[in-house]
């Protein structure tokens, strides 16, 4: 069991308020940080959140607008001033390397630990042994990502009473069938399929970044325990949307309902609007499950089961 936990580190759209950060959102999944977006003081709203800044970490980038990357170069040079010793990988889009590097010099400060820059394409980004990330082009100029996260299956539940039939004395091998590890026994090879039930799914977070709504990220979020996605503006609101390349609340719920989304998280609000009640009243006629995001909110993702 690994505990899942999403925090909004900044809600706002391209103007701070007095409320809320530029965006960024951290997925705490066990010891590891999955970032997604670095708007301008991430390091501050990291610190504030008792995540710190030395952990197992991976970046992920949407876009090259400032209030979405600008925050990586202050929380860089945070980390090195805190003698961060820690790999770390960053993926975004193209131009994305020029822009980290090109400042670095510019700023003159060094790293104190390893960096990496990755270039995203759609489709698989990362593969670990328990999750993956996958990526998908959002409507929304210059060239912008969407992120999936999904996890990887489950061993299916452990049937004590099927291993002990089997004559599996307890301990290392039921820890290793537990694990979905085949074992040898008395020169027999057991199965976990044989004292396990059916494999369980994993949870799924997806997350928009910037964009229009479209018919690529109703079937990209198909399925999302959690949906965090662009709710820029209001109906009373919708031109703007249009003209800027953002989505309403309202947009955003027909997402969510169209890919049978489980809970869905609005964020990226317009310093306009000082209560969020309108939005998430608009996105509620549409969606079922509609929460909206606040600065340092958390939220864990159980497991489906």
């Amino acid at each position: 069991m690994v505990q899942l936990k999403v925090v909004f580190l900044g809600t706002s759209s391209s103007v701070p308020t007095k409320k809320r950060g530029l965006s960024s959102i951290a997925i705490k999944r066990g010891a590891e940080i999955l970032l997604f977006d670095a708007g301008e003081c991430v390091q501050r709203a990291m610190i504030n959140a008792g995540l710190g800044l030395n952990r197992p970490m991976k970046i992920f980038i949407t876009h090259l607008h400032g209030d979405h990357c600008v925050g990586l170069l202050g929380l860089l040079q945070s980390m090195s001033m805190m003698r961060r010793d820690k790999p770390l990988t960053i993926y975004g889009p193209k131009g994305l390397q020029s822009f980290i590097k090109s400042n670095i010099k510019a700023l003159g400060f060094e790293l104190t630990f390893n960096l990496q820059i990755n270039t995203v394409k759609q489709k698989l980004v990362v593969e670990e042994q328990e999750y993956t990330i996958y990526a998908c082009k959002a409507e929304h100029p210059p060239l912008t990502y969407a992120y999936l996260l999904v996890e990887k299956p489950r061993p299916g539940v452990f049937y004590p009473e099927a291993a002990k039939s089997l004559g599996i004395p307890e301990g290392r091998l039921w820890h290793l069938l537990q694990k979905g590890e085949a074992i040898t026994l008395q020169g027999r090879t057991i199965t976990p399929d044989q004292v396990t039930g059916p494999k369980r799914r994993g949870r799924k977070i997806g997350y928009s970044g910037d964009t229009r709504p479209s018919k690529k990220l109703i079937k990209f979020f198909k399925g999302c325990d959690l949906l965090i996605f662009d709710s820029t503006y209001a109906d009373r609101h919708a031109d703007k949307a249009e003209e800027n390349q953002h989505s309403t609340a309202r947009e955003a719920a027909t997402i969510a309902k169209e890919a049978g989304v489980k809970t869905l998280v609005l964020t990226h609000f317009s310093a306009r609007y000082d209560d969020t009640a309108e939005l998430v009243k608009e996105a509620s006629e549409v969606h079922s499950n509609v929460v909206a995001a606040e600065d340092l909110m958390e939220l864990d993702v159980k497991y489906p089961e």
